[in-house]
């Protein structure tokens, strides 16, 4: 609800005209004097895509520099969105018991939405295809669509989140759907819905975890170029470098 300033409400009408307003044209004038208020604060914040991330949008803040030759640790702690959302999702595989490139891909899976957020699983697996093992990057792939379909087996609900900002009636497009059903027939099928089974658990506020307990996980499973990340020629480079530098005009 936006809060009206009377003051600046009287001022903006003038006083004199005001009283010579029935009630129903001082309604109308009061919700023509919200509505630009509304708009105003809109301007303010620069909206941008929705699909998009904040990687790709104006900010007054300029980003930290990156090492010469970034680690994935550096992007990590410099760049990569969802941070707290990845370390407790990657910690609640950890305490699962969870393979370790499980632990690995929910410490992942979420990353890229800094750059991206429609399709974060296909450009998540494109981005950190060529440094770790096929499972990973075919996990965090797939868990974008299975995450809109329950499997009680593993105890995995259709998140009431999901309700609440598509509607009860809402029906994933059909190549989520397609997705889905080739994930779950897939003999790594289980790859991208534990994923899933860590992503529904990891919102919880008020929990501080560091990159600590991942560190020897990351060096086991993440191949790191001795160029860095971003100038190694892999079919992913521009993708990091776009990362590192938004906003570096061409």
């Amino acid at each position: 609800m936006i809060e009206v300033d009377r003051k600046a409400f009287l001022a903006s009408v003038g006083v004199g005209a005001l009283e010579l307003m029935d009630p129903e044209e001082k309604a109308e004038a009061l919700e023509h004097y919200m509505l630009d208020q509304i708009d105003e604060a809109a301007l303010q914040q620069v909206p941008g895509p929705r699909g998009a991330g904040n990687l790709l949008r104006a900010s007054e803040f300029p980003l930290e520099p990156m090492p010469e030759k970034p680690t994935l640790v550096d992007f990590f702690n410099l760049r990569l969105a969802a941070k707290s959302h990845c370390l407790q999702s990657a910690t609640h595989a950890l305490r699962s018991g969870y393979p370790e490139r499980t632990v690995m891909a929910c410490l992942l899976h979420d990353g890229v939405q800094g750059l991206i957020r429609a399709d974060h699983g296909w450009w998540g697996a494109q981005l950190y295809e060529p440094y770790v093992d096929e499972r990973i990057t075919w996990g965090i792939r797939y868990h974008g669509a299975l995450r809109f379909y329950p499997d009680p087996q593993v105890s995995y609900e259709y998140p009431d989140l999901y309700v609440r900002i598509f509607g009860e009636d809402y029906v994933p497009p059909d190549y989520i759907r397609q997705a889905a059903e080739y994930a779950t027939s897939h003999e790594w099928y289980m790859e991208a819905r534990l994923i899933t089974v860590c992503d529904l658990y990891a919102f919880e506020e008020g929990v501080e975890l560091t990159l600590d307990p991942f560190i020897e996980i990351i060096e086991r499973n993440f191949a790191h170029p001795a160029e860095g990340l971003g100038y190694d020629n892999s079919p992913s480079a521009h993708m990091w470098r776009t990362i590192a530098n938004p906003d570096k005009p061409l």
